[in-house]
C-alpha cells in the first residue's frame, strides 16, 4: 500500500487530528470533510474505532502500511507494553527525529530532507527516512546543506525540542539521549485500540 500523498488538511479533518502539528486544519472546520460534515452523527463500530486509530497514527508519522505493520511486529518482540513499544519505534525513526529537532517544519518535509541526502547520523550521510536511530547517536545537517533555506526557517520558528533529545542550534545537530516516555508521545492516540486491531 502506497504512502498517502493527497491533501493532508482533508485527511486531518477526516481523522480528527492535526497531521501537520500546527492545529490549523482543525481550527477552521473541526468536522469531517464532505457535504454532511458538521451534521454527521454516525456511531462508529468497535472495528471502525480501531481502524481509525491505526490510520491516525500511520498518517501522523507518514509511513506506508507495510512499514507500519513491520514495526508493529517488531514491537511485539520487545519487553514491555506492546503499544508503547510500537510508538517508541515510530518515534525513533530518523525522519521523525529530524522533525522533532526542529530541522523541518513537518514530518513530510523531514522525510524529504533525509531522502535528498541533507541529513547525517554520527557524521555519515544517511538517506533512509525509516532508519531506527539508536540512543547516543547524533543527527546533524550535512555541511553543504547548512544554509539550506528550509532548514534555517524551521530552526528559527521551532521553540520546543523534547527532553529525550539535545539540540545545538549553532551546529545544527542533536543527540538522541534516551527513549521517550509514553507521556512524551502523542496524547491523542489510543495505542491499545491499534493492538486490538492487529490482534483480530
Amino acid at each position: 500500500m502506497a504512502r498517502y500523498t493527497g491533501p493532508s488538511w482533508k485527511l486531518s479533518r477526516r481523522l480528527g487530528i492535526s497531521l501537520s502539528g500546527t492545529g490549523k486544519e482543525i481550527e477552521k472546520r473541526p468536522y469531517a470533510p464532505g457535504p454532511h460534515g458538521p451534521n454527521q452523527r454516525k456511531k462508529m463500530s468497535e472495528y471502525g474505532q480501531q481502524l481509525q486509530e491505526k490510520q491516525k497514527l500511520r498518517h501522523m508519522y507518514g509511513v506506508t502500511e507495510r512499514q507500519f505493520r513491520n514495526l508493529f511486529d517488531r514491537a511485539g518482540k520487545l519487553k514491555g507494553v506492546y503499544g508503547e513499544n510500537f510508538m517508541i519505534l515510530l518515534e525513533s525513526r530518523l525522519d521523525n527525529l529530524v522533525y522533532r529537532l526542529g530541522l523541518a517544519r513537518t514530518r513530510r518535509q523531514a522525510r524529504q530532507l533525509v531522502n535528498h541526502g541533507h541529513i547525517t547520523v554520527d557524521g555519515k550521510r544517511l538517506d533512509i527516512p525509516s532508519y531506527q536511530v539508536k540512543i547516543g547517536q547524533t543527527i546533524g545537517v550535512r555541511e553543504k546543506s547548512n544554509n539550506f533555506a528550509i532548514i534555517k526557517e524551521a530552526v528559527e520558528v521551532n521553540n520546543f525540542v523534547p527532553d529525550y533529545l539535545t539540540f545545538d542550534a549553532d551546529k545544527l545537530e542533536g543527540t538522541f539521549t534516551r527513549l521517550p516516555e509514553r507521556s512524551e508521545l502523542p496524547a491523542e492516540i489510543n495505542e491499545a485500540l491499534i493492538v486490538e486491531f492487529y490482534s483480530r
